[in-house]
Formats: structure tokens, C-alpha cells, sequence
């Protein structure tokens, strides 16, 4: 069924996952937890009808935007107010290289956006190879999303986006969003998230390809105990060493532990 509708004379595309934000007052208070300024290296991702784009350029002499549908970079582009002020990029977003837009920019990016619910989670971790490039992130995601980014173990939001969002970046949710704000309706509340990047980490990980690779492991076979989800990577022995009882599963271990298991696995390898 077809469910794409019009909205301010753009026929919404469900590929791209386009819900646009329209109530007055929440995109006032999320404009104010931007707090955007003048000289700074602002980044908007999926700007779409410009719902923030507008009163964030309000406040700054220029910003970049990325966005893929080539009918609203036509609106951007010929906006009376906008045009002068945007550096508009047409590409997948997955595939921007954010490290040489902030060199190109001469400072660290303070990127914000309303973010399709469908490349989220994929988006947010491929962001987080680029923190050294990032100041802060402002994003709206859908509420389960940043639920399971502050999670701690024995939850079942507790995950591998939790162990590795909580490694790279202080993480603060802002405002709730419930789904009227938006056109289309979505069937989900969402809710404004700060990520600000560790200047430094709190927990220093040799490689953090290791703790991709176990938390993988131990969050793709979660039903199983960590003697048997890390057992190609550690003996029981190892992981008791750690203070780890390997007859709990990956939701029952703690950050830290992940961590120091990340780095006895970087170990292995030196």
C-alpha cells in the first residue's frame, strides 16, 4: 500500500525515512539546546524542509547540510533566506567522510539532525570512528534507541550500541518527542540526544576493533553464557581472572568489563 503523503508540496519518500518535525515549540527548544554561534562548523544531516534548518541559520553565517533527496535540495537551494548561507552536500550520508569535512572546515563539526529511524543505529556507529573530528552531536532518534545508548547491564535495552555509545561519548537525553510533532504520524515517541565525545576516555581501549568483535560475539548470542559466546576468545579461567562468573550472560557484564576485556584480547596481539 502506498502510504506516502504531501506535506508543504513535497510527497514524502518512505526509502528515506522522512518524518518532518513541525511543532513551533519543540524545534524552539531543540534550536536552544543546539545553542549554535557564529564561527562554528555546523553540520546538519537530512535537513529536509528545513523545520531546523532555518532558525539554526538564523543564528550563524553559514552551514553545511547533507541530504540525498534531490527534490528538497532544489527547495534548499532556491530558499530566499537559505541559499547564501548553505554548503550543500547531495550524497549518502553514510558514505561522507566527516574527518575531511572538519579539516576542510578548520574545526572540530558540531553535527545535528533529525535522523531516519531506518540507518540510525548504522549511522550513529559509523559517527563514532570520527569523534576525534566531532565537538558535539545533537540527534532525534527514536526513544528505544537512546534508551538502549544509556543502558546498564541487567536490562534488556542493554546492548553492544550501549557498551560502545558509552565508550566514545558522554551521552545526555534532552527532550522528549512524542509522535504528533511529525509528518508524516510515526508510531513511535523519540527523543533528543546529546553526544558529546570524551576529550579523554575515561577507559582507554588499545584497539576498539577487539571490542567491536566481542561484543558482537557476546550480544549476538545473548540467550547463550559468556562461557560459551567468548569461548573461541577466552578460557574460563581468563575470564574469571577478570572477575567475570562465565555463567552470565553478555547483559549481566558490566561496561568496564568489556573494556578490560578488549584490551586483554589487543593484548593477545601486540
Amino acid at each position: 500500500m502506498n502510504n506516502r503523503i504531501y506535506y508543504q508540496g513535497h510527497l514524502t519518500r518512505k526509502r528515506f525515512g522522512q518524518h518532518f518535525l513541525h511543532d513551533i515549540l519543540i524545534i524552539d527548544a531543540i534550536v536552544a539546546a543546539i545553542c549554535p554561534e557564529p564561527g562554528q562548523a555546523i553540520v546538519e544531516i537530512g535537513p529536509g524542509l528545513g523545520a531546523l534548518t532555518k532558525p539554526v541559520a538564523q543564528h550563524i553565517d553559514s552551514m553545511t547540510v547533507i541530504e540525498l533527496d534531490r527534490d528538497l535540495i532544489a527547495r534548499l537551494d532556491q530558499h530566499p533566506s537559505l541559499h547564501t548561507k548553505l554548503n550543500i552536500l547531495q550524497q549518502d550520508v553514510m558514505k561522507v567522510d566527516f574527518g575531511a569535512l572538519a579539516t576542510k572546515l578548520g574545526r572540530q563539526l558540531r553535527v545535528f539532525g533529525n535522523l531516519p529511524y531506518n540507518i540510525s543505529t548504522q549511522l550513529i556507529f559509523r559517527l563514532f570512528s570520527y569523534t576525534y573530528a566531532i565537538f558535539d552531536m545533537h540527534f532525534m532518534l527514536q526513544k528505544e534507541v537512546v534508551k538502549r545508548m544509556i543502558a546498564g547491564p541487567n536490562s534488556k535495552a542493554y546492548g553492544r550500541l550501549s557498551v560502545i555509545a558509552q565508550y566514545y561519548c558522554n551521552i545526555i537525553p534532552v527532550l522528549e518527542v512524542p509522535p504528533i510533532a511529525f509528518c508524516p504520524v510515526p508510531k513511535v515517541y523519540s527523543t533528543l540526544v546529546r553526544l558529546v565525545p570524551y576529550d579523554k576516555l575515561p577507559f582507554p581501549i588499545r584497539d576498539v576493533r577487539k571490542l567491536s568483535l566481542l561484543t558482537s560475539l557476546a550480544f549476538n548470542q545473548r540467550r547463550k553464557t559468556l562461557r560459551n559466546s567468548l569461548g573461541k576468545l577466552f578460557s574460563t579461567q581468563q575470564l574469571e581472572e577478570q572477575g567475570i562468573d562465565t555463567t552470565m550472560r553478555a547483559e549481566n557484564v558490566s561496561v568496564e568489563h568489556y573494556y578490560r576485556l578488549a584490551n586483554l584480547l589487543a593484548a593477545r596481539h601486540c
